[in-house]
């Protein structure tokens, strides 16, 4: 389970839409549309998991604004891996730090997604999210598809293992077909992602 968590309006779910590729969760500009969580199959280079929309996070609202957090809360405890989101064209506010104090103790599972980077600018921008202590973050535009590519390759890299039954047989008949593997390599965003997709058809 992955959980898509943060402020409201930060893009949560336009990242949930672009990442399963159609319009699952509601988008508005006014913050606070998605107010509970929605949970939606995915899968990135063959590897399938689901992905959790949540409400945005807010300290201090009124009661259905703590009940939304509460659901998002949850969301973070049951997730294995945590995207969070935050507004490079913003900056770090003081709720992006409340969730980044939730999400410390967890940072080895969690990435955080600098969105709206839109362009060098506010790609440069993004390296500000380096002060909530999560380690680099993954600059994307949601909404154009910036970056995506190379934000899903570090997620499936840190999903668990796929369990395979202990009677699973394997073939190792000289016959058998052999499986070239080859891995595609180089900074984010200069293409491997596009790249992959060419290979693939």
């Amino acid at each position: 389970v992955v959980a898509i968590v943060g402020r409201p309006n930060v893009g949560k779910s336009t990242l949930l839409n672009r990442i399963i590729g159609r319009r699952e969760a509601i988008v508005e500009e006014r913050p606070g549309v998605t107010r509970d969580r929605k949970e939606v199959a995915a899968s990135w280079r063959g590897r399938p998991f689901m992905l959790v929309d949540t409400g945005g996070w807010l300290a201090g609202g009124d009661s259905l604004d703590d009940q939304v957090s509460r659901q998002s809360e949850k969301a973070i405890a049951d997730a294995h891996t945590v995207l969070f989101v935050v507004d490079a064209t913003v900056g770090v506010t003081e709720d992006d730090d409340r969730v980044a104090a939730l999400l410390r103790g967890r940072a080895d599972t969690v990435i955080v997604v600098a969105n709206k980077v839109d362009d060098r600018v506010h790609e440069a921008a993004s390296w500000e999210m380096l002060t909530l202590g999560l380690g680099d973050p993954a600059a994307v535009s949601a909404l154009h598809g910036r970056g995506t590519g190379d934000l899903l390759d570090r997620l499936v890299d840190l999903l668990p293992a796929e369990d395979v039954p202990d009677d699973a047989e394997v073939s190792m008949e000289d016959d058998a077909p052999r499986v070239l593997g080859v891995s595609i390599v180089g900074r984010p965003n200069v293409g491997k992602s596009t790249l992959f997709n060419r290979l693939i058809g």
